[in-house]
């Protein structure tokens, strides 16, 4: 489990504190649109936001129940944008 996983599934670091520190354009994983999903963050070539991974691993679900539950969405799209989200905190905690 990464790290920020077992933070936000711990409740000890609330998902929107999380996405709102995060330098989403340096993550390679996830693109904007303005026209598309609200323009909300989603992982790259889906409609599937970003969001939905950390409220499901909020609420205790892991990175394989996502990858079930949301086709399209892969496992190194969510390890990139976890990895984004840990760099992201460690920056702020400095």
């Amino acid at each position: 489990m990464h790290r920020i996983q077992m933070q936000i599934a711990k409740g000890t670091t609330p998902w929107y504190l999380v996405l709102m520190s995060i330098e989403w354009p340096d993550c390679k994983s996830v693109e904007r649109a303005p026209g598309r999903v609200s323009g909300a963050w989603v992982f790259k070539n889906t409609r599937i936001a970003v969001r939905a991974l950390f409220e499901n691993l909020e609420d205790g679900a892991t990175v394989d129940d996502f990858l079930e539950w949301f086709p399209g969405v892969t496992r190194s799209q969510i390890e990139d944008v976890l990895e984004c989200a840990a760099a992201s905190l460690t920056v702020e905690a400095s």
